[in-house]
């Protein structure tokens, strides 16, 4: 899948990396995105950082693991000056995995169904009642 789109994974520590690795192994189609850290950098870094790959590779979609992270701070900054840019906070591997998997759906339509696959994967699970 070599002409894929590429999307950008952006967290903290190796995060994105484990995600895309993850992706990769279930769908074979890790290659849609590329993993980037924040590790060790400033937010002047990191804003460098996701500049120069989101123009190098034609990203259009980036995924962020926290809303309120300099990873995702950075990403608002960076959507700011690219027109046409998606920027998905949150992200999990049920995300990723329907992103991955989106055949020809236009990115808005892509984000829209992973978005609603990660949020819809959530779940609470408990075992049965404790009797004390």
């Amino acid at each position: 899948m070599s002409d894929a789109p590429k999307a950008i994974v952006l967290a903290h520590g190796d995060i994105a990396a484990a995600l895309v690795t993850a992706v990769d192994l279930i769908t074979g189609r890790g290659e849609v995105f590329e993993p980037l850290s924040n590790r060790g950098l400033g937010a002047a870094e990191i804003d460098a950082l996701l500049r120069e790959r989101v123009d190098a590779l034609g990203a259009r979609v980036v995924f962020t693991d926290l809303p309120a992270g300099s990873c995702n701070f950075a990403a608002c900054r960076v959507l700011r000056d690219r027109p046409g840019l998606i920027v998905v906070t949150g992200v999990n591997l049920p995300t990723l995995l329907q992103f991955a998997t989106r055949g020809d759906a236009s990115d808005a339509d892509a984000v829209t169904a992973a978005v609603a696959r990660g949020s819809g994967a959530l779940r609470v699970l408990t075992g049965p009642p404790r009797v004390d």
